[in-house]
């Protein structure tokens, strides 16, 4: 007698479920719409950072030229 053979079906993960509800509650256009805004958020908090850092700089180069 011969087993049946085993099929190994991977568990989604949080991501991948979340993904899959949110396409059953939303209309295409929403998500692009929320994916879009999402990146927006993402590359504010990066231009943030970028000036934050340009201004420590700045204030070392004058605390250094001050010196």
């Amino acid at each position: 007698m011969q087993a049946a053979p085993v099929r190994a079906t991977a568990i989604p993960s949080f991501t991948t479920a979340l993904r899959a509800v949110e396409s059953l509650l939303m209309s295409s256009g929403q998500r692009t719409a929320r994916r879009n805004a999402w990146t927006s958020v993402l590359e504010d908090r990066r231009r943030a950072k970028d000036r934050v850092e340009a201004q420590r700089v700045l204030e070392e180069a004058l605390a250094t030229r001050s010196s």
